[in-house]
């Protein structure tokens, strides 16, 4: 299980589901343990009552149906699939107005949906995700690139209230692949993964809302300046060793 975990985290994003299959067929044992630890890149399907797009995931999965955070209900329909409580309910499509927001100020579209749900320890988990197709035929005001996909979740396990105060703790994943071609540069592909993780004690007086988005704020600024200088950075420094730009190219003397 640690080897297949640690291949996973060397595989690109866009080839994820083929790898994760493959072990899913050598090792049927952890299949359980594979699903619910890799991360995939998001699913997207329309609730058709409302008519709008929500995030597919393990969070608001049950059997083989997906329950929308517009109408609450599981497509395909499912009759006992579990839902939150009412007031977690409210606080979930809350949560998703606000969230839908904060997408368009820093992606400029996409497609974002917030899931809540109560856990065995008094408190709740949130999750937050958000889908910003960067392609030429993709959503959002941007979309020059051949291929490219941004997939980010956010997992926040909140814990009971004591005095005022709660403890977060916040899990975040993104996903990035990007794909270019032109005549200039020719075609070029990028894709990797980061994870990272936030703890953090936090006063309620504000609500728990206004704490989260802080949190997930400040973790995506972390997270896309580190995806900046590990991949974009250390890709530049590579190409400009191998192929550096003709004016800092030194002619030798000749002999």
């Amino acid at each position: 299980m640690e080897a297949a975990m640690g291949l996973m985290r060397r595989m690109p994003p866009k080839h994820t589901e083929t790898s994760l299959s493959a072990l899913l067929s050598l090792l049927p044992q952890h299949s359980s343990d594979l699903l619910s630890q890799v991360d995939q890149p998001l699913q997207v399907l329309c609730d058709m009552e409302y008519g709008k797009e929500f995030i597919l995931c393990e969070y608001n999965r049950d059997a083989d149906s997906y329950r929308s955070p517009w109408s609450n209900k599981y497509h395909p329909p499912l009759e006992d699939g579990s839902l939150p409580s009412l007031e977690l309910r409210k606080l979930e499509v809350e949560a998703n107005d606000i969230f839908a927001i904060y997408r368009d100020q820093y992606y400029e579209g996409g497609i974002s949906s917030v899931y809540m749900w109560e856990d065995d320890n008094e408190g709740f988990v949130g999750c937050f995700l958000i889908k910003k197709d960067g392609s030429k035929t993709g959503q959002g005001r941007r979309g020059y690139l051949q291929e490219g996909a941004w997939d980010a979740i956010h997992v926040i396990e909140v814990g009971p209230e004591e005095e005022g105060t709660a403890h977060y703790r916040l899990t975040s994943t993104v996903m990035l692949s990007l794909t270019t071609d032109n005549e200039s540069s020719g075609t070029f592909s990028l894709s990797g993964s980061i994870r990272r993780q936030m703890n953090m004690h936090l006063s309620t007086e504000e609500g728990h809302l206004c704490n989260m988005g802080r949190m997930i704020e400040e973790m995506e600024s972390k997270l896309r300046n580190s995806l900046d200088q590990v991949y974009f950075g250390k890709t530049k420094e590579m190409v400009c060793t191998l192929r550096p730009p003709s004016e800092v190219v030194m002619r030798l003397p000749d002999s």
